[in-house]
């Protein structure tokens, strides 16, 4: 017969095992998708615009928003200058491109003639903002971008990133997750440590 006071210990320490490797279970994902065109010369790219991003969520100003960061992270992450929106608006209508966040490889090239840039970023937002999942809401954020090369149009770049989400831990013990700027850094950080 065995002895109840060892089963007991023996099943506190293995419910303790499992508890511990579903915590760690989310953070041993693969990477997300990522193209880099190895032909590239990225140190001759010395300014860039990032051009208005699709919006596929609810939240009207998540493009804004995310676009503003990634501009800023971008200029102090690489030292890449990022022509300011203004400037973004005023190519836009001056080389006629009708949809901003997916132009064609001509209209890139008008663009950055007329910009005088070496690339431009385009981008999707697909989700922004609260997740929920039974009892448990926390933030998301899922994004893709590109960079399209001024002189041929061509994509020379591309990866995308999801951050936020609900944990292993808010699933057991509740809480929202982090906040929704702290997700956005993250994300784009993430995007630009896939480009540099």
């Amino acid at each position: 017969m065995t002895n109840p006071r060892k089963t007991t210990a023996w099943n506190l320490v293995l419910c303790m095992l499992l508890a511990v490797s579903a915590l760690l279970l989310p953070g041993c994902g693969g990477k997300t998708g990522v193209y880099l065109d190895s032909a590239m010369d990225f140190g001759a790219v010395r300014s860039v615009a990032v051009m208005p991003l699709a919006n596929l969520t609810r939240e009207q100003q998540a493009a804004d928003r995310i676009r503003d960061v990634f501009s800023t992270a971008l200029m102090a992450k690489s030292g890449i200058y990022v022509i300011p929106p203004g400037e973004v608006m005023r190519g836009i209508v001056n080389s006629g491109i009708a949809n901003p966040s997916s132009p064609t490889a001509d209209e890139v090239v008008k663009f950055c003639k007329a910009t005088k840039t070496d690339a431009v970023f385009t981008g999707v937002i697909r989700e922004y903002g609260d997740l929920r999942s039974g009892t448990a809401t926390a933030n998301v954020l899922s994004m893709s971008m590109q960079m399209i090369e001024g002189q041929t149009g061509k994509v020379i770049w591309s990866g995308d990133t999801t951050q936020g989400g609900i944990s292993m831990t808010d699933r057991l013990f509740g809480g929202g997750g982090q906040p929704l700027n702290v997700i956005t850094e993250k994300a784009v950080y993430d995007l630009l440590g896939k480009l540099f």
